[in-house]
């Protein structure tokens, strides 16, 4: 359901989400070097959160616990697009983040609804830093367009057909899309989809919300999309 936003967001917003797959954070990230603008990739944070939780042997199955986890939470993440780094506690956690052990974790932390509020808050505070820094930012995940930024002046539903978003996330994870790899990867996707699908709507664009199809596009084209629905708004 829809959030009031607490204050007007600084700066020119592009909220984007997607399922995995979609293509949805590398062509964020090049509308946003593209633009000028600032990137914030709020996946990635509750990535993050993931890995503290587990860094500080916190019980996943455990929501109170999760979420205090969540109100101590040491987090530093770059905003630039070209410097997108992700530190908790001073640790740089950008690539630990990615591990699968994270993957198969997150959409547990991602469903704690006070966990999904707490970041909401921070999360609107970096997309106005940003927006105000850099007169503008991209910010993409799974609820940004409904929840996080509803207020944003673009709202972009990035999505793609299963089978293509599984061969793009086999390539980037195994290097190839034979049916070996997509099958080890299916359970990363759908499943993972399925889970955070509970909490937050990504498969199907709100009202205001404008639906880009990449399942026939590559990389350019994508971006291409996204910025063309920008530069209509800007107009």
């Amino acid at each position: 359901m829809p959030v009031t936003p607490e204050e007007h967001l600084s700066g020119f917003v592009v909220a984007i989400d997607g399922p995995s797959g979609s293509g949805k954070s590398s062509v964020s990230k090049q509308v946003a070097r593209r633009l000028g603008y600032g990137f914030l990739d709020t996946g990635a944070m509750y990535r993050a959160l993931t890995w503290w939780s587990l860094h500080e042997g916190v019980d996943l199955t455990d929501a109170d616990a999760v979420t205090a986890a969540a109100q101590r939470f040491p987090l530093l993440i770059g905003t630039d697009p070209d410097a997108s780094v992700v530190e908790v506690d001073g640790i740089d956690v950008s690539a630990a983040i990615r591990e699968t052990r994270i993957s198969t974790n997150v959409s547990a932390v991602a469903a704690i609804i006070p966990v999904r509020e707490i970041l909401r808050l921070l999360q609107r505070r970096l997309i106005s830093e940003a927006g105000r820094a850099r007169g503008g930012v991209v910010a993409e995940g799974r609820d940004i367009t409904t929840v996080v930024a509803p207020d944003a002046p673009v709202r972009i539903l990035l999505t793609a057909s299963e089978e293509a978003r599984l061969a793009r996330r086999s390539k980037e994870l195994h290097g190839a899309a034979d049916a070996d790899a997509v099958a080890a990867t299916r359970s990363q996707i759908v499943d993972r989809d399925r889970a955070d699908s509970a909490v937050s709507e990504f498969t199907v664009a709100a009202d205001g919300v404008t639906t880009i199809d990449t399942s026939h596009l590559d990389f350019e084209g994508s971006v291409e999309a996204v910025l063309s629905v920008v530069e209509g708004a800007r107009a």
